[in-house]
């Protein structure tokens, strides 16, 4: 009995030691796990910083040579002889920074209440058996790569724009360039006749890279407000309609509120998706460097410009188009800061 007594001490220590141990090596594998973790976003961070920081030694050549004036200037005109030669190489951002603008604003204004009809649609409206198929036909909408779209609207949309739209919009909306006499519209608000202006006989324009546009990014935005819209609670919506709300009131004043944060996030994604679209742009908007006011005019953005020049590009030119990209960046980080300001102020009125 002695020695059964004496092992009892030995076999608990022998316990406590392996128990030690093993929370010395569960405390070390954390340790690692967490570096790990960290590494990872700090390679996040460091490609950021690396594409900032080549963009801008990239463009920086332009920066220097032209100032302010890259922002405001019109002009783009290369010349291949003398690529270094400022005097007959004059770059400006103008065209590139308002062409990316004006479309990716169509797109948004274009997309946001088709977006707001098939969420609302396929969260209340529609019957069980429909919600799956459409469900499916916006993600796989949402999968398709943007040379399928720039092909279709180069070869399908713009002729069919050309031929069906722009002769409407010239007679009731601009003004019509056989006539040269302005609709009514247009004669009493100058704006919309310049916004409108028929002047080049091709499909492709500003007004249909928005419109493409808008077809990409639909799915994106419909698809998160599908989402947070199925996050509202029943019990809210079956209030309202026990009170004998409408299925709009019900959308408008309650599942909005309740999810405008979120909802905001999705349109400011399908922004930063539109600011940043290269291949479907390219296709489509007829890549002139002219600036045009009319929306029926060619015109340019900042991916279009870097996807046509850059291959070619050489001197001063190559240093613009990295300028180009250093400015894209700063856009995209402004409107994705500008989210970020406004989720947290709507957070913060939600938590007062």
């Amino acid at each position: 009995m002695p020695a059964v007594e004496g092992a009892a001490p030995s076999v608990d220590g022998e316990r406590i030691q392996v128990e030690e141990a093993r929370a010395r090596r569960d405390s070390a594998h954390d340790r690692r796990f967490g570096w790990l973790l960290k590494l990872c976003a700090l390679l996040v961070l460091a490609a950021l910083l690396g594409a900032t920081l080549v963009t801008l030694t990239g463009g920086w050549s332009a920066f220097s040579t032209y100032g302010w004036h890259f922002l405001v200037d019109a002009t783009w005109h290369p010349d291949s002889q003398h690529p270094d030669d400022p005097s007959t190489n004059v770059f400006g951002a103008l065209v590139p920074i308002v062409g990316t603008l004006v479309t990716s604003l169509i797109a948004l204004v274009l997309a946001v209440p088709f977006s707001f009809g098939i969420a609302l649609f396929l969260s209340e409206v529609a019957p069980r058996w429909l919600r799956t198929p459409v469900t499916s036909a916006i993600e796989l909408l949402a999968g398709i790569p943007s040379i399928i779209f720039g092909m279709w609207g180069l070869l399908i949309f713009a002729p069919f724009f050309q031929a069906h739209a722009k002769p409407w919009i010239d007679s009731h909306l601009g003004v019509d360039p056989d006539t040269n006499q302005p609709s009514w519209i247009a004669a009493h608000i100058p704006l919309v006749g310049k916004l409108l202006e028929d002047t080049r006989p091709f499909g492709g324009s500003v007004l249909t890279a928005g419109i493409v546009l808008a077809i990409m990014i639909l799915p994106f935005i419909s698809s998160v407000m599908r989402e947070v819209f199925q996050t509202v609670p029943t019990r809210l919506k079956e209030s309202a309609y026990a009170l004998g709300s409408s299925t709009w009131e019900v959308a408008w004043d309650i599942m909005l509120p309740y999810t405008r944060a979120a909802v905001i996030g999705g349109i400011f994604l399908g922004l930063g998706r539109a600011l940043g679209e290269t291949m479907a742009v390219t296709l489509i908007i007829g890549n002139s460097m002219d600036l045009s006011p009319s929306l029926l005019d060619q015109g340019a953005t900042i991916s279009s410009t870097i996807a046509n020049q850059f291959s070619e590009a050489a001197g001063l030119q190559k240093s613009s188009l990295m300028a180009l990209a250093f400015l894209l960046f700063v856009v995209t980080f402004i409107v994705l800061l500008i989210a970020r300001l406004m989720l947290r102020r709507l957070a913060a009125k939600e938590g007062n």
